[in-house]
């Protein structure tokens, strides 16, 4: 058996799988555009300088390797050049299967996103949910939903690829782009967040990465080529979220509730001050529109076909709590 290539393996989603390939005894190649030094790294893993809009890099990563799994993903709400959503998240996946296909990888794993499936209002979304008169919000929705098409067209085409969908993913570790509700929690333990967007009551699909990260290895090991499945948790609202947040930390839940198009105003003005800056902004007027709808999805075919389980909410965010708080003390 052959090595497992990652891309996105420096992200947070991707270095918790990393940190589990190397638990079951996995030697992973990862392919980052900056790697880090030798003695920062683990003597299991081998690193490829490189990203997926490379072909050679891809290549060279995926030499020798029998199975990947493609984490990889331009993950912002904003971007100075919006082209790199569709260079990453669209030509990525191109480039990775054309050259898995060059180098005979047998099996890829391919992580989308409940994003790709479009926004439920009202239903609770599976597989093949989709939404009639979508329309794309920002480029990072956008992208993730044509690289889906892409996916789904490539696997009934004879690739290799099993498809999954994380829901909104959470859970201890560092607060980065592809960590928003780390975001969100951390702001709240600090004070910083101004109120509810809203009235609080749309519901998301809140996904623990760790459960997440065993889902992919469920994937990979017992999923058959063609498979889709999404890897969700309990849907919630964002009030439930500061209620449990309120319970586990005594500090009040925000009570102000601030109208979408107030939130709105302030995201267009930050949007372009972020053009003009290159700031990141905190929000955008595209992010307020994501926000009024529901992603609410059932993990049902998951559990029934791997095996996926689903930690309680509560616990997870109590565990994720008490992370965010060890670090800001």
């Amino acid at each position: 058996m052959g090595s497992i290539f990652v891309t996105g393996g420096t992200g947070y989603l991707g270095s918790n799988l990393v940190a589990k390939l190397i638990e079951a005894g996995e030697e992973p190649v990862i392919l980052a555009r900056n790697p880090p030094g030798e003695g920062d790294r683990h003597p299991s893993v081998r690193l490829v300088r490189g990203d997926v809009q490379d072909m050679e890099s891809l290549r060279r990563g995926m030499t020798g390797c029998d199975r990947v799994f493609h984490a990889a993903a331009h993950v912002r709400m904003w971007d100075p050049d919006p082209q790199r959503f569709e260079a990453i998240n669209v030509g990525g996946l191109r480039n990775l299967l054309r050259a898995a296909e060059e180098t005979g990888v047998s099996r890829i794993v391919y992580t989308s996103s409940f994003i790709a499936l479009g926004p439920t209002d009202g239903a609770i979304g599976d597989e093949d949910w989709e939404p009639s008169g979508r329309t794309y919000y920002n480029e990072y929705e956008r992208t993730k939903a044509v690289a889906d098409r892409l996916a789904r067209e490539e696997a009934r085409r004879g690739a290799p690829l099993i498809i999954l969908y994380p829901g909104v993913v959470y859970g201890p570790g560092p607060v980065t782009a592809g960590n928003l509700v780390g975001k969100t929690i951390s702001d709240f333990l600090s004070r910083k967040l101004p109120g509810l967007l809203g009235e609080g009551d749309r519901r998301f699909c809140y996904a623990l990465a760790g459960d997440v990260i065993r889902g992919h290895l469920q994937a990979m090991r017992h999923a058959k080529d063609g498979d889709r499945f999404i890897l969700g948790g309990e849907n919630r609202t964002m009030q439930e979220l500061f209620t449990l947040l309120e319970e586990l930390t005594s500090l009040a839940a925000p009570r102000r509730k601030i109208p979408y198009w107030v939130a709105g105003l302030v995201g267009r003005v930050q949007r372009w001050r972020a053009g003009l800056t290159g700031i990141q902004p905190e929000i955008t007027d595209e992010v307020v529109h994501i926000y009024r709808h529901e992603w609410a999805y059932s993990s049902r075919k998951a559990q029934q076909g791997l095996g996926y389980s689903i930690t309680p909410f509560a616990r997870g965010l109590e565990d994720t709590v008490k992370s965010l708080q060890q670090g800001i003390s």
